[in-house]
């Protein structure tokens, strides 16, 4: 008796709008992919963001590595200009929102009280990650491991094997994208329709090329790839982008 074949995916959904976000269809749930490299889950009023590395700078620094100490700020300024504009209920920081947990006595002042700005008159969520696993400590916001929002399970590391559903960030993707004349190298959104991996958020994030072996076997089939440019997501083909 022949096994019974597995069932295709659903074709690719996914819309272009004229604000620059990329709407796409994962796992059945509509979604945004913003040009900042946020997600907006418009059906729940509520703004995703992965990997902002918070006083990454000043840990670096602390080392004898000195790099401009403004990565916080910098930061929170473009999330402030993304709660501006979309006026979100709820704020998922989806893990390493903190690059340690010696983050906290680092935060000036200034930036610990503009992260309290953004918890007044909504709800503000992180999702442990690596970095960051005792979670906000004493900066505003409750601290959970996954969070489940429509048909969406939002957990900061990607599980292996198919997770339909799952929203991730932890791997910072990138694409090197080809053209006719050159290549540019973007952060991006990569999704199948069934999972979705956000880009880094922070300032002084770091990229992956998800042409790596650490994406492999993450996709049902060759990814959608949302390649983030100055004022819009860009839908790109797998087969445009490159390795490293």
């Amino acid at each position: 008796m022949n096994a019974p074949m597995t069932p295709s995916p659903a074709p690719l959904a996914f819309a272009r709008c004229e604000t620059g976000r990329l709407h796409v269809q994962v796992s059945g749930a509509w979604v945004g992919l913003l040009p900042s490299g946020a997600l907006w889950i418009e059906a729940e009023r509520t703004l995703v963001c992965a990997d902002l590395h918070l006083e990454k700078g000043s840990a670096y620094a602390a080392r004898g590595q000195l790099l401009p100490p403004y990565d916080t700020r910098e930061t929170l300024r473009r999330l402030m200009a993304d709660v501006a504009a979309w006026n979100p209920a709820r704020i998922v920081f989806l893990g390493d929102t903190l690059h340690d947990m010696g983050a906290h006595s680092r935060i000036d002042p200034a930036d610990a009280e503009t992260l309290g700005e953004l918890a007044r008159g909504r709800t503000l969520v992180w999702v442990v990650g690596n970095h960051d696993p005792e979670g906000p400590g004493g900066l505003p916001g409750e601290a959970v491991d996954t969070l489940t929002v429509l048909s969406l399970t939002l957990r900061h590391d990607p599980l292996p094997g198919a997770r339909p559903g799952e929203v991730a960030g932890h791997l910072h993707p990138c694409a090197r994208v080809v053209g006719q004349s050159r290549s540019v190298r973007r952060r991006c959104f990569v999704t199948d329709g069934l999972r979705l991996i956000l880009p880094a958020y922070g300032a002084y994030a770091g990229g992956l090329s998800i042409r790596d072996a650490a994406f492999a076997g993450m996709f049902s089939r060759a990814p959608l790839v949302g390649a983030i440019g100055s004022r819009r997501v860009h839908a790109v083909g797998f087969e445009r982008v490159r390795g490293e």
